[in-house]
């Protein structure tokens, strides 16, 4: 059995195909089960560091489309030309500020996490306001039909965000990627298909 941080099998994998950590396999298996990521696309990453999803983002959505990636800290791989970086706290982050990249977009990614206590409920809670924030981001930058993917750790308010979802997309869910690891509370709050706003 693999204890938390040491390297399992989907971590030496993603070595070994070049990618900058395991939380790419959780990516693909949700592009491959919903149909996230098509080429032309304008991608945002949230929490994009070390920038596995970005690796994987622009290689999906290809020279002809664009992935904005936001961070703390940079990321720790070469990227392509189609993808930037923008160094800045996603609790500060602006609808306008990221429409100076590209005016819409087609699909919202956030991996973010907080920086962790230990103490379950406080980090829960941290989060969640983080999932509050790109939730919130999505429903302001996405085309109508747009998707989003957030992840968030499971605790008091998440069922909530999740009902949200549920209303502004077709499509909207909890979902635990086979690459999560057992033990953790993390989910993914999925939603595919932003249903037009009032006056679009």
């Amino acid at each position: 059995m693999t204890r938390r941080g040491q390297p399992d099998a989907l971590y030496r994998r993603a070595k070994t195909e070049g990618y900058a950590a395991r939380s790419v396999f959780k990516l693909k298996e949700m592009d491959r089960r919903y149909g996230l990521l098509r080429p032309g696309q304008r991608v945002l990453d949230l929490g994009c560091h070390p920038g596995s999803w970005l690796q994987y983002a622009a290689q999906r959505v290809g020279r002809g489309g664009l992935v904005v990636g936001v961070d703390l800290q940079p990321p720790t791989v070469s990227l392509p030309p189609w993808v930037r970086f923008v160094q800045a706290d996603v609790l500060g982050l602006t609808p306008e500020g990221l429409r100076a990249y590209a005016p819409a977009y087609d699909l919202v990614l956030s991996d973010v996490a907080p920086r962790t206590t230990g103490v379950g409920h406080q980090d829960a809670a941290a989060s969640l306001a983080l999932s509050e924030a790109a939730v919130d981001l999505a429903l302001a930058l996405l085309v109508p039909g747009g998707s989003l993917v957030a992840k968030v750790y499971y605790g008091p308010g998440v069922d909530e965000l999740i009902l949200r979802v549920k209303g502004a997309f077709k499509l909207g869910k909890g979902h635990k990627p086979e690459a999560s690891r057992s033990a953790s509370r993390e989910i993914y709050i999925l939603g595919r298909g932003l249903k037009p706003r009032p006056g679009d």
